[in-house]
């Protein structure tokens, strides 16, 4: 009795042993596994495989873009270009209702507002280009103009404003302070972030959406330029925070912003708070969605019977006509903009 229970104990030890062994053999299969597969590149798995590729555009190398020269190394009329970029950043405080130079000659809007930084941020509609390209043509008055007619343009447009004398302290002001933000740029300059060209956007195959883009603006948008799209004044309502989006106080419909293409890129890469060329914060949908719903909304309206004289050189986006296509107001403002761009390539080939 005695050998056969030593024996039943020597076979479950032996069992035992065993078992711990091919566990142990098991474990160090399992572990061995592990650090192969941490090893080798992630690999998509089937459900990974079927999934659509993006279509959104790369952003762009914000580090490889252009960048505003320091106003500490300005060397010629130094005041005057300090002053200029005062001008630039506190607009309402000169010319806004109660402004110091010429009260109520604005909507109150700053021209920094729509030119960030004091027009000098790249992506951001700034200055640098200015200063080696004017005087140049512009079909929009179909005419040579020089900076301070462009000036005096957003004044009577962006600024919803009355002009400014050309020879006065103000526009020469303003003009060395664009000057001098430019003078490290070339005419044919390819710096990144100097031309809103270089904000990409992809074109929809449907019209921009005013009802969706309402919803983006509530999610995005509306805790800065508030409920109503009428912006928010500082403490003492001479200047705005946030400028008006539309209503009374905002840019006129013959102003750059009022074209769906200007507002949509402009906000792609700068909007909302935060929002930069690496950050972008907003998809190409969203941007022309809240373009159009911006834009539907009702804005002053400036009466410009001498714009475009060359209605062929209108922008594929101009919301009014006469157009030298045979498409309607409805679709040049929201789009499909696809078929008109093709429509003049195709006349442009005949």
């Amino acid at each position: 009795m005695e050998n056969k229970s030593l024996l039943k104990a020597l076979f479950w030890i032996s069992f035992a042993l065993i078992s711990f062994v091919f566990a142990l053999m098991g474990l160090s299969i399992y572990i061995v596994l592990q650090m192969m597969g941490q090893a080798q590149p992630n690999r998509p798995d089937s459900n990974q495989s079927s999934l659509p590729i993006s279509t959104e555009i790369p952003k762009p190398v914000e580090d490889n873009s252009w960048k505003a020269p320091d106003l500490s190394t300005a060397t010629e009329n130094k005041e005057l270009v300090e002053y200029g970029k005062d001008l630039i950043i506190h607009t309402a405080k000169y010319f806004g209702p109660k402004g110091t130079v010429s009260p109520n000659s604005t909507n109150g809007m700053n021209c920094q507002n729509c030119h960030l930084e004091a027009g000098t941020k790249a992506f951001g509609n700034n200055y640098g280009l200015v200063a080696s390209t004017y005087p140049k043509y512009r079909a929009r008055s179909g005419t040579i103009e020089d900076i301070e007619k462009r000036v005096n343009d957003c004044f009577e447009r962006s600024l919803n404003g009355k002009l400014l004398d050309p020879q006065s302290k103000e526009m020469k002001a303003i003009k060395a302070y664009i000057q001098f933000v430019g003078s490290n740029v070339k005419k044919d300059d390819n710096q990144k972030g100097l031309s809103m060209k270089d904000n990409e956007i992809l074109f929809l195959d449907r019209p921009a959406s005013p009802e969706k883009g309402k919803i983006v603006y509530e999610q995005k948008c509306q805790s800065c330029h508030q409920a109503n799209g009428e912006g928010l004044k500082n403490d003492d309502k001479t200047e705005y925070i946030y400028p008006p989006l539309w209503g009374n106080n905002s840019y006129n419909d013959a102003a750059g912003l009022h074209r769906m293409s200007n507002f949509a890129k402009f906000v792609k890469y700068n909007m909302p708070l935060g929002a930069s060329p690496k950050n972008v914060m907003l998809s190409d949908e969203e941007a022309w969605d809240v373009a159009a719903f911006v834009n539907a909304q009702k804005r002053p309206h400036k009466n410009t019977p001498n714009d475009w004289p060359k209605i062929q050189e209108k922008p594929f986006d101009h919301p009014f006509g006469p157009f030298a296509d045979p498409y309607n107001e409805k679709q040049h403002k929201f789009g499909p903009f696809k078929p008109i761009q093709e429509y003049y390539k195709k006349t442009k080939k005949s």
